[in-house]
């Protein structure tokens, strides 16, 4: 990471700070990354998307790094508009990419680049996107590793609390236990789980090694839709939380990739720690409102 520059601490942009990850990004900064000034950017300072504008404003702030996580991250909202999901998450990442040519950048992307088929997946597996929302993330993808200064961060089902209360996992399904709803959730479809805090110290970790190039970050644990909401029903008893088993067979709708779980041995041979898996987490945060 470079020194001080000229008496003023050099500059990281993070974009999409309004949501979850960028939001613990924000919030981590001045432990894992001390020296640096962080300039967040939220939609309402700077649509990210308004190409002049963003262009004119690293001209003015000069920024060191860039970590990128705007995007529309919603697949249901990426399958309705694959327009706006081109626009969001491959131009604006290549318009920024472009801008960040001479300087570390880390996109976050995520393990829906892959079928599912088999799971386990490293960075050499090839990618089959299903969805739109897939798709548009491998495009993306290409983009951010034809710089070898640049990074992607692969990660999985992220938890944790953020801005708006919806973003992660955990609180969708709080949500919905709050409305009274019955949650259905598949016994065999499997992600790894990670709280979004952990993905973002791994994020500042990697970037503090100065080794650019595509990185696997997520849970340690591969665990089922079922399994995921089994651990968290014993945590909001008052909400008188409703499951329900269904299979990943039963499903009709977009496409969905029943297998997407992370080999993360890549990332674990440069952090300062590992991965913990969601029940290791929640056992050694129990007080946490996950």
């Amino acid at each position: 990471m470079p020194a001080h520059q000229h008496g003023r601490l050099p500059l990281i942009w993070i974009t999409g700070a309004g949501g979850l990850i960028g939001n613990y990004l924000l919030h981590t900064a001045a432990q894992f990354c001390p020296g640096w000034r962080v300039r967040p950017l939220v939609r309402l300072d700077l649509d990210v998307a308004d190409f002049p504008k963003v262009a004119t404003l690293f001209r003015q702030e000069k920024p060191g790094v860039i970590l990128h996580c705007a995007a529309l991250s919603k697949s249901p909202d990426c399958q309705a508009n694959p327009a706006l999901a081109q626009k969001l998450n491959v131009d604006v990442t290549r318009h920024l990419c472009e801008l960040a040519r001479d300087i570390p950048f880390i996109f976050f992307s995520s393990d829906l680049v892959f079928d599912g088929r088999t799971g386990d997946y490293d960075e050499t597996s090839p990618v089959n996107p299903l969805s739109v929302y897939a798709q548009t993330k491998v495009a993306a993808e290409s983009y951010v590793l034809s710089n070898p200064r640049h990074t992607v961060i692969r990660t999985s089902l992220n938890g944790g609390i953020s801005p708006s209360g919806d973003r992660g996992f955990n609180e969708q399904l709080r949500n919905a236990w709050r409305s009274g709803e019955m949650v259905r959730l598949f016994t065999d479809e499997f992600r790894c789980p990670i709280h979004a805090e952990v993905t973002a110290r791994a994020a500042w970790e990697l970037l503090a090694k100065n080794q650019a190039g595509l990185y696997h970050v997520a849970g340690s644990e591969r665990l089922s839709r079922w399994d995921i909401g089994q651990l968290l029903v014993p945590r909001w008893p008052d909400l008188n939380p409703k499951l329900v088993a269904t299979s990943f067979k039963e499903y009709q709708g977009a496409p969905r990739a029943p297998d997407t779980s992370l080999n993360c041995a890549k990332a674990h041979k440069l952090l300062s720690f590992r991965l913990p898996g969601l029940s290791d987490w929640l056992a050694t945060h129990p007080n946490d409102p996950f």
